[in-house]
């Protein structure tokens, strides 16, 4: 019945901030909607933005910053992209550690977006 993922909502309390982070940081493009709601592209999907005071309808029931936990993919070798974020002075919670993922063994780097969010940067274990 379903084939995939169109977006998911990723509630924020500064829209800026966060377009800054994900677009510098983890190199996502960016598609301004309006003030209250920005997609930032990963690959056929979209990772939409939405303001904390938004009146945007419907949302979820307790749409909270910080309350996500996210593994994202990466194209480059864990090792460049621990280099890339120690040049941005991005904090590494935790890894390389080995994890279990969709399809397979993952080796995987853990760090936070400015509201908190866990982010999981991984790799399939070849």
């Amino acid at each position: 019945m379903l084939s995939g993922l169109d977006h998911l909502v990723i509630t924020v309390t500064d829209i800026s901030r966060a377009v800054d982070f994900y677009t510098r940081v983890l190199g996502l493009d960016v598609r301004y909607r309006d003030q209250e709601r920005v997609d930032l592209m990963l690959g056929d999907m979209a990772l939409r933005l939405h303001w904390t005071a938004t009146d945007i309808q419907p949302r979820a029931a307790t749409p909270t910053p910080g309350s996500l936990d996210l593994c994202l993919r990466s194209r480059l070798p864990l090792d460049e992209v621990r280099r890339h974020l120690e040049a941005l002075s991005v904090e590494v919670e935790l890894g390389p550690v080995t994890r279990q993922g969709a399809h397979g063994e993952l080796e995987s780097l853990y760090l936070r977006d400015p509201d908190g969010n866990l982010l999981e940067i991984s790799r399939p274990v070849r």
